[in-house]
């Protein structure tokens, strides 16, 4: 199928905006610049205020929506399907686990690499697959399954990449490293428990940004005690407090290249996610997926084209057996197999073993992404 203009431009705007999301969070992290007071130059390290800042970008994609929906109400005949009525309490739950979850990955980013980060976050789909049958009554695929058991693989070499280059003497300290790692795994599992909230739930799909509504606005009012909870060393701020927002503002006013970088995480980040669903609608979530994948390598690239990082074997490894592991559990083997007459029969025979309804809920769980997106 040949793609019309609008499908690549589609394409490429997920992609970009989405590498850029990542990159713009991290550059971030890497400026130093004088705090409140006269404060000595000391890191930007304010995951929680770069948090902020990324549910404020997925709160526009919501208001957009409402400004176009206010306008279309106007015409003689709407076009925009505004969705069913629901219950907006049912999107705290969910809300809240987006919200940690996103909040302890932005804490991750300031103590791993870029790409490290990106693919650690594969591991989303061990703990979805594993979630959706224990408490969803789902069965999976053999090849799901087995998706699943490479995607270990793959997180424990992206992991023993990391283990050596903490050791080589990169800009991370093995331990923030090991830390930040750790971090990430356990903020999938979150957003695991996300998903199933979500669809046990019911939550309609047509609100999928109202749980941004949310996390800005509980994220922005935690703020306020975090300004006063001491947490040691594990704080890179001048007062060690869980986060120091007026400490964040001070550093943007003396050097406003850090706002130019929160920025780009916010707008990029709204964009990414029209981007993403609009592939989803326009090409196909297998699509989406494979843009997703190829952000990681863009972001890796990207990082050390920049000296950001440096360049280890073991994660073109352990890309390529993650990237092997999502194909496998987004059924991404299933055209090539297809064709092929022999392996086409042992589809069928997978399929046979599940009823229409329940492959086709198998195949929905399948697409699971591993961006931003709420």
């Amino acid at each position: 199928m040949t793609w019309t203009k609008y499908q690549l431009f589609l394409a490429g705007l997920m992609l970009t905006t989405g590498s850029l999301n990542t990159l713009s969070a991290k550059w971030a992290d890497l400026f130093s610049a004088k705090g409140c007071h006269d404060v000595p130059e000391h890191n930007f390290s304010h995951p929680f205020v770069q948090a902020v800042g990324m549910f404020l970008g997925e709160l526009s994609c919501l208001a957009v929506f409402y400004i176009l929906l206010c306008h279309d109400r106007r015409n003689p005949e709407p076009r925009i399907n505004p969705g069913e009525s629901f219950n907006p309490l049912l999107f705290f739950p969910p809300a809240m686990c987006d919200m940690t979850a996103t909040s302890i990955m932005y804490v991750a980013l300031n103590m791993t690499s870029a790409s490290s980060f990106q693919m650690l976050r594969g591991a989303v789909i061990i703990f979805t697959g594993l979630l959706s049958v224990a408490f969803l009554g789902r069965r999976l695929l053999p090849s799901q399954w087995l998706g699943i058991f490479i995607t270990i693989l793959g997180l424990v070499i992206v992991g023993l990449a990391d283990f050596f280059s903490g050791h080589q003497g990169d800009t991370h300290k093995l331990s923030d490293i090991i830390t930040g790692d750790l971090l990430i795994i356990m903020a999938q599992i979150i957003v695991s428990v996300q998903m199933v909230l979500e669809e046990k739930s019911v939550v309609p799909t047509q609100k999928v940004e109202t749980p941004s509504f949310f996390g800005f606005f509980v994220l922005s009012l935690l703020l306020i005690p975090m300004y006063f909870i001491p947490v040691g060393d594990f704080a890179d701020n001048p007062r060690h407090v869980l986060e120091d927002a007026l400490d964040a503002f001070c550093q943007i006013g003396h050097k406003p290249l850090i706002l130019l970088a929160l920025l780009g995480n916010t707008v990029s980040i709204a964009f990414f996610n029209f981007a993403g669903i609009s592939v989803t609608k326009e090409i196909s979530a297998t699509t989406r997926m494979v843009l997703d994948s190829l952000r990681t390598l863009v972001i890796w690239v990207v990082s050390l084209a920049l000296g950001w990082e440096q360049f280890h074997g073991l994660q073109v490894l352990g890309f390529l057996v993650l990237l092997l592991g999502t194909g496998l559990y987004n059924g991404l083997h299933r055209p090539v197999m297809a064709r092929i007459p022999c392996c086409a029969g042992m589809l069928d025979t997978q399929e046979e073993q599940n009823s229409p309804e329940e492959r086709e809920r198998l195949l929905g769980d399948g697409k699971v992404q591993t961006g931003d997106e709420s």
